[in-house]
């Protein structure tokens, strides 16, 4: 055990993998020391069917929790041995059901000692232990059919990574920045139009000697995204969330987050009271990112840009 030692929980996949081979490797001997037919990957297909008459292929695997062509391997085997057999669903025809063969009745009567013999030892088994692993299973699934650890990892990652990156307001010097970045999403789903170029061409022009201003993401101090808090004459409106853009290798790492968040508590902080901004439905990540953030569908408004297909604000 000096391996998970150094390991710890890093290898709990191989850990499991462990114990399950040396239960299984003990199952196929205790199948053999009660003389019942079985295999122990038959054993779920089997007990789901000695307590109903029969089920269909997706119902047993439903039942389980195992996949269909799974599900169908299994049917394949146990019928070659004789413990299933198959027929046509009377209800539907086209619909194969699945009932244990008169081979696999006598296994119903026969395996009732082994269940006796194999929960008593279980039992003498976990009352030895200091936790309850069979508790401590059922709360992990519960815990994992919730959020999988493969999301649960990413989310870690975007945590360690967000504490590499710094929002900065806008210096001369990231003005070619937030044009570049600006301008490769655009031409990659649309193309560029009028109000594009003069808002990126000259920011210091455009947004902030206009009362607006510009975050800057720093990750590991390379700029890798940008947006924009603009001053906008609208009677309903102060400013708008605006020119929010991040380099595709940045992606994932939560800096478009990070630089909504920023937007937002410059905003609350100049006391507007709601915040706006336009969007394009096919932006699918960027709505999420918006709706995350607390913002919601408005009504059409005018607007400069022909791809603006969505307005959202958000009541501060």
């Amino acid at each position: 055990m000096d391996f998970f030692n150094q390991t710890g929980k890093l290898a709990l996949g191989s850990r499991l993998r462990m114990l399950s081979d040396q239960i299984t490797s003990d199952a196929e001997e205790l199948y053999s020391l009660y003389d019942v037919g079985l295999k122990p990957k038959w054993f779920p297909v089997f007990f789901v069917l000695s307590n109903k008459k029969e089920l269909s292929i997706t119902e047993i695997a439903e039942e389980i929790g195992h996949s269909h062509p799974s599900v169908c391997t299994i049917i394949r085997e146990m019928s070659k041995a004789g413990v299933v057999r198959e027929k046509k669903s009377e209800a539907d025809r086209r619909v194969n059901v699945i009932s244990l063969s008169e081979e696999g009745k006598k296994i119903v009567e026969k395996i009732e000692p082994q269940y006796t013999d194999v929960n008593n030892a279980l039992d003498e088994l976990l009352e030895r232990t200091n936790h309850n692993i069979w508790k401590a299973m059922e709360e992990l699934e519960y815990l994992l059919s919730e959020r999988s650890l493969l999301k649960r990892v990413v989310e870690e990652k975007k945590k360690r990574e967000s504490k590499a990156i710094q929002i900065v307001p806008y210096q001369a010097q990231y003005k070619s920045v937030f044009r570049d970045l600006n301008v490769e999403w655009i031409r990659k789903y649309f193309k560029m139009e009028e109000a594009d170029y003069k808002a990126l061409d000259n920011p210091e022009e455009s947004v902030i000697q206009k009362g607006g201003f510009i975050f800057v993401a720093l990750f590991e101090d390379e700029p890798l995204g940008v947006c924009a808090l603009a001053k906008i004459d609208d009677p309903d409106y102060e400013y708008e969330l605006a020119k929010m853009a991040v380099s595709p290798k940045a992606q994932g790492k939560g800096i478009g987050f990070l630089l909504g968040q920023a937007i937002i508590e410059k905003a609350r902080s100049l006391g507007t009271a709601k915040l706006y901004l336009e969007s394009n439905t096919v932006l699918k990540p960027a709505i999420r990112l918006y709706e995350k953030l607390g913002f919601k569908k408005v009504g059409g408004r005018p607007s400069p840009y022909e791809r603006c297909n969505i307005q959202m604000e958000l009541v501060l």
